[in-house]
């Protein structure tokens, strides 16, 4: 599979969703949404992360780079549709597990699943707050014994990639950091509109709807001019 690395980002080149899925399950790695933000605000720690998993274009950033960069099928793949994505592709032959957001947000999100896919086998799932070393070694050793095949991490980033990383090291499977999925999907936070979402204007709505993001989302702006200028 194509890649190229931005900002020693790597980040893989899909023309599709199922491409994607596909080669997650083949692979048994993590799945690492790739954004603007992300590439310009890279360390060595976070790139480390990023760099043994599977990165794949989730913001409208990534995608410019990527055809910049002479990958001209790229295309936008939210991390918020992805997992159900995986979940509609497989529920029928594939185990779950889920980890994150408050607790009442969880168990809506596993209600919902069950009522929305039939049959689905979440073999666990707990909230997002680990307050200490024995909730994480329990959560750790429950994995071992379980050993899901698809293992959903809503935390936000770093710290969900961090957490995938230990599971890894004793679990292998196809794991995803979602960052605030389970709030979404459940209607606890509310995605944009479908138009603004088609026209890959989704972060213009937050700014409309959340003015103060503009010093969160004026580094979209800047990575544009950079990428533009090739200084990234």
């Amino acid at each position: 599979m194509d890649s190229i690395t931005i900002n020693g980002v790597k980040t893989y080149c899909f023309s599709s969703r199922k491409e994607l899925i596909d080669f997650a399950f083949v692979e048994k790695k993590s799945l690492i949404a790739v954004n603007a933000e992300k590439i310009l605000h890279a360390t060595d720690q976070t790139r480390k992360l990023f760099n043994k998993s599977i990165g794949y274009s989730d913001g409208i950033g990534a995608v410019w780079a990527l055809k910049k960069k002479g990958f001209k099928n790229a295309v936008k793949i939210p991390g918020c549709e992805l997992w159900l994505d995986i979940i509609r592709t497989s529920f029928g032959k594939k185990t779950f597990y889920l980890v994150g957001a408050q607790q009442e947000v969880v168990e809506r999100t596993v209600a919902k699943l069950r009522q929305d896919f039939p049959g689905i086998n979440i073999v666990n799932y707990r909230n997002g707050f680990i307050s200490s070393d024995a909730e994480r070694r329990a959560l750790l050793d429950d994995i071992s014994v379980r050993k899901p095949d698809v293992i959903f991490i809503a935390m936000g980033s770093p710290k969900q990639e961090m957490l995938i990383e230990e599971m890894m090291q004793i679990h292998p499977a196809v794991y995803q950091g979602l960052g605030g999925s389970f709030d979404v999907y459940v209607g606890h936070v509310q995605r944009a509109p479908e138009w603004w979402v088609k026209n890959n204007l989704e972060w213009a709505y937050r700014l409309v709807k959340q003015p103060s993001r503009i010093k969160r989302q004026i580094h979209l702006v800047r990575f544009a001019w950079l990428l533009l200028i090739n200084k990234i």
